[in-house]
């Protein structure tokens, strides 16, 4: 078992090393947060430098890489900048839905878009009544000729308003049963007739990135943007889920790893009752902590997406990486703004932006308490 990674994915950490460390600034960083502003140059820097979809295809302006690699960027990315990080690696957020599922002609006018900086991605599952239950959508898509016929309402969609086009669960078989069997997955580009966004409000966190709802009023588009097979709209989310979680995982990581580094440059310099912080043992003992927890995160992580490009989907690791750096996210973030003290409460010191920015990934890609559930049916299988 090789735990080393190698020449190319150490390259590719240096790369995004250096990016960030280049264009990223916590002035700047301050600034887009309080506008709300997405970090659109430096999202077209990353992509330029082909930081956003290394997991695409080089015919489609990727770097035929996997997605460990894609991981490693995401990582990267957000230990920089928890806000910035965030919203450069999920500007791509469910292009992989089209990766896996799209018709040719769909990869090839969509896929070269988002990896060039051209186009953000978005996903639109998540519908108001009915929260982390995707089992079950409102959204309805009736074939009327040539056409699908779209009406429902989306919400707490990531890049929502910015986004080129949306890939959105719609019922298509409402006789089916389990409904889930009924579910189709649909593209619809952000400029078709009827399709128009809401900005949700003021949030906990990540504020460069747009979340909204999505309103559908008779959209039409073609049947030819049917994604996948019609009807099986709920099998491929749940695949794109086990990719998506370890994005999150990833995200989560860098969140923890960031939060750390500015804890631990924090205790080395300051001093109080004339030692340096660090040198008490009960900060030391919060470090190893720390420190054990982001280790333990990583390699659950680089496992999952290890074993992702294996060709293998194993929804109990994804789901167990996930949800395990998601809480170390929170917990390291929560303990960086305890070293810090009064200063980790403050803005200028970053670490309370990151332990902000960390909540969400206890959220979406599906709550912890979903993670958890997936987990123990894997575990328990079918009970009579």
């Amino acid at each position: 078992m090789e735990f080393e990674l190698n020449n190319t994915q150490k390259y590719i950490q240096k790369a995004v090393r250096d990016f960030a460390k280049g264009e990223f600034g916590k002035e700047l960083a301050l600034e887009l947060e309080k506008k709300h502003e997405f970090p659109t140059q430096i999202w077209k820097k990353a992509c330029e430098l082909g930081l956003v979809g290394v997991h695409f295809p080089e015919e489609y302006s990727g770097q035929g890489l996997g997605c460990l690699e894609d991981i490693l960027v995401v990582e990267e990315l957000c230990r920089a900048d928890s806000t910035i990080g965030s919203a450069v690696a999920l500007s791509s957020f469910a292009s992989e839905i089209i990766l896996h599922w799209g018709s040719g002609e769909m990869k090839a006018a969509l896929l070269p878009a988002v990896a060039e900086g051209r186009m953000l991605s978005a996903g639109a599952f998540t519908e108001p009544d009915h929260g982390s239950d995707i089992t079950l959508m409102d959204t309805s898509a009736i074939r009327d000729g040539q056409d699908w016929v779209i009406n429902g309402t989306k919400t707490f969609i990531t890049n929502g308003g910015l986004a080129g086009f949306y890939s959105v669960m719609c019922q298509t078989d409402t006789e089916a049963k389990p409904s889930y069997r009924g579910i189709s997955l649909i593209m619809v580009e952000a400029d078709r007739q009827g399709l128009t966004t809401t900005d949700v409000g003021q949030k906990m966190g990540i504020h460069m990135m747009a979340t909204a709802e999505v309103n559908l009023k008779d959209v039409r588009v073609p049947l030819s943007n049917l994604i996948g097979e019609e009807n099986k709209g709920f099998y491929h989310v749940l695949h794109f889920f086990d990719e998506s979680r370890i994005q999150v995982a990833a995200q989560a990581l860098g969140i923890a790893q960031g939060a750390y580094d500015r804890a631990l440059a924090y205790v080395k310099q300051r001093e109080q009752f004339g030692r340096k912080i660090a040198q008490f043992q009960v900060t030391q003992h919060k470090l190893a902590d720390m420190a054990t927890k982001i280790e333990l995160a990583r390699l659950i992580t680089y496992k999952a997406a290890w074993n992702f490009d294996q060709g293998r989907i194993d929804p109990k690791l994804t789901s167990m990486a996930k949800m395990y750096a998601a809480r170390t996210a929170v917990e390291v973030a929560d303990e960086a703004i305890q070293l810090l003290g009064g200063y980790g409460y403050m803005t200028e010191y970053e670490v309370e932006r990151f332990y902000r920015d960390a909540k969400i990934t206890e959220i979406y890609e599906g709550t912890k308490e979903i993670q958890k559930n997936t987990i123990a049916g894997a575990i328990l299988g079918k009970m009579k």
